[in-house]
């Protein structure tokens, strides 16, 4: 029977995805707050570049940790369990950060909230992906990047608002992270456990129940052959499993993405925006003006992502991005070499953020959900993540330092040259998977 013929109860599995990519906010909040907050932060630490880097970097860290902590969770006890941990956390860290007395302790606070975001970014996609229809899955993974893009919206317009309160305007930024943490951990609640973990787990009659809730008898027999089917055979599972050879190419592929998704260079962008345009003149106020512009471009390609996803598919949305960004890098580097107004690098910022939105950005995400078989899909996640937060820790670490070497325009030729290079990787060995079930691109995409 082909997918098509199969009827959901979309409503539900919306709502469910909604509700799952409330984590998707908390991570875009904890990742755009720092770029309000630095000019602050720079004056109330004395920071220099390496330390503002680290700073910065720290969540980077601490989101490493959280992976490996979540796939652990994720394969042993369940999705959902991850998820409500992520939320403790988040509000945890957000008060912790929020009165932060030294350095020192703010960077363990971020370092903390970085365990809560890296749960979250590999525990969100992976849920929405397992409880959705091929048909809609690439579209309800992006509602997990529409979060994201909404939490850096509503935080940089809150910075923005508040940022005239005074010198500790930045621990009203941060603090305000808890209330929505409560309400994701309030909403998780309420989620079923994902079928395909439930089944692996071997509790059949409540993978059943979850099937149900989702769609009709005949999406639920087909979809619980299909899962029985690509967990015949399957072991405790290691690390180690990652790596075997014959799951070997889609785990090449999903690192590979997820670190291009970093070393494409754009959360330079999000999280050094003061920096970008202090260096062709503008003030505080159009600094923190320009976060809220990229916070509504973002918000705008990635509403046009969800809707293309599934239609134009994941491939073509990938080569347009990344050849995209390589040649308006090069625009822009030029125009902060040459101290262009800040109207014109704002139009390029703008430009690069849009080619991002619509097609990295979210649909690395979707693939990485999409492309690791079910018998390590938690593992090879965690994995993949893992390379994603170390190659931005990286990204953010050395950018006011090789903005301090070279100009804040240099590391712009760089970033242009890593998506070309990212172009021709994914033309020549990313395969398309819109449309197929995920135990039907476990057969395909590992052959190839």
């Amino acid at each position: 029977m082909s997918v098509e013929q199969l009827s959901f109860n979309h409503k539900y599995i919306i709502g469910i995805s909604f509700i799952s990519a409330l984590g998707g906010y908390l991570f875009g909040f904890d990742f755009a707050v720092i770029s309000g907050a630095l000019p602050f932060l720079r004056t109330q630490f004395m920071l220099d570049a390496w330390w503002e880097g680290f700073l910065t970097g720290s969540l980077a860290l601490g989101c490493i940790a959280g992976c490996l902590v979540a796939g652990n969770i994720a394969d042993r006890y369940g999705r959902k369990p991850g998820l409500m941990i992520a939320a403790i956390i988040f509000a945890l860290s957000s008060l912790g950060i929020a009165f932060s007395s030294s350095l020192s302790l703010f960077v363990i606070m971020r370092f903390a909230a970085g365990i809560g975001v890296g749960m979250a970014s590999m525990l969100c996609p992976m849920y929405i992906a397992e409880i959705s229809p091929a048909k809609v899955r690439g579209r309800n993974v992006a509602i997990n990047q529409l979060t994201v893009v909404i939490g850096i919206l509503v935080t940089n317009l809150v910075n923005y608002f508040i940022a005239d309160t005074g010198p500790d305007a930045w621990r009203w930024m941060f603090g305000l992270g808890v209330v929505p943490s409560i309400v994701f951990l309030v909403g998780v609640l309420w989620l079923p456990e994902s079928p395909r973990w439930l089944l692996k787990a071997g509790k059949e009659e409540e993978a059943r129940r979850v099937l149900h809730k989702l769609g009709s008898e005949s999406f639920v027999n087909t979809t619980f052959t299909e899962i029985e089917k690509s967990l015949v055979g399957v072991k405790k599972l290691s690390y180690k499993a990652v790596f075997e050879k014959s799951v070997r190419p889609a785990v090449v592929v999903g690192i590979t993405l997820a670190v291009f998704q970093q070393f494409c260079g754009i959360n330079v962008v999000f999280n050094y925006t003061s920096t970008i345009f202090e260096s062709v003149g503008a003030n505080l106020d159009r600094q923190l003006f320009e976060t809220v512009a990229i916070g509504v471009v973002n918000l705008v390609f990635t509403i046009v992502a969800m809707w293309q996803v599934d239609k134009l598919g994941r491939k073509p949305l990938m080569l347009i991005g990344s050849l995209g960004l390589s040649v308006v890098y090069l625009i822009l580097a030029f125009l902060l070499q040459n101290h262009y107004p800040a109207g014109m690098v704002s139009i390029f910022v703008l430009l690069a953020i849009s080619m991002y939105a619509i097609s990295i950005a979210p649909v690395t995400w979707v693939l990485i959900s999409e492309i690791f078989p079910n018998k390590i899909r938690g593992a090879a996640s965690s994995v993949a993540v893992i390379s994603l937060w170390g190659a931005y820790f990286i990204l953010v670490f050395t950018f006011p330092i090789l903005a301090e070497k070279l100009g804040t325009f240099g590391p712009f030729y760089l970033y242009a040259g890593i998506c070309f290079l990212g172009f021709l990787f994914i033309k020549g060995k990313v395969k398309e998977t819109k449309g197929q079930t995920l135990e039907e691109l476990e057969q395909t995409l590992i052959r190839h």
